[in-house]
């Protein structure tokens, strides 16, 4: 039994080291600027979009949590913290995006190419999203770093990769993933 307790101490330890490791390689990364910041918006219970879903109104849509609220503040904190440099803050117009981008950076503006495709609803914009959003980023030759705050769809069709709520995934303008980080 103490055998047990002793490796699982050890690999306690590994595992906060490895993260801390990994911390100062995402800073280094993001210092360096010139970076895409995918975020995935901040907890939002539910899935999809009600219904009766209106752009306009954050009443008749998926909104943060309190936790996700934290979740966007920790964000913004690692940011300011670590004095990481950002050209701009882009959110879709969905609510729980904004309420993300507003949470953690305060300023932000919205792009419709950063909008969700994920209900029926709205899959027929998906082509010319990405289309928009790739043509941003070509045309994009900012000095420090973008910020995407969007939806599991996009990043998922723009990186090939299934992101946590809240997580933020670091690519260069090729779309190459080159860290991701939960918060």
């Amino acid at each position: 039994m103490k055998f047990i307790k002793f490796f699982l101490l050890i690999l306690l330890s590994f595992n906060i080291s490895v993260k801390a490791n990994s911390n100062d390689e995402i800073q280094s990364l993001l210092k360096e600027g010139k970076k895409l910041i995918f975020i995935r918006h901040a907890i939002a219970p539910g899935g999809g979009d009600p219904l009766d879903f209106d752009i306009l109104k954050c009443e008749t849509q998926r909104n943060l949590s309190i936790e996700g609220i934290e979740q966007s503040k920790n964000i913004g904190k690692f940011f300011s913290e670590n004095n990481i440099k950002i050209d701009k803050v882009l959110s879709s117009e969905w609510c729980r995006c904004k309420q993300t981008a507003q949470h953690a950076f305060d300023k932000y503006e919205t792009k419709s190419f950063l909008n969700s495709f994920f209900s029926a609803k709205f899959a027929s914009n998906k082509n010319k999203q990405i289309y928009d959003l790739k043509k941003y980023i070509n045309e994009w030759n900012g000095d420090n770093n973008l910020v995407l705050v969007t939806h599991y769809v996009t990043i998922q069709e723009v990186l090939n990769i299934s992101p946590s709520s809240g997580e933020i995934i670091i690519s260069d303008k090729n779309f190459d993933v080159l860290a991701r980080q939960n918060f």
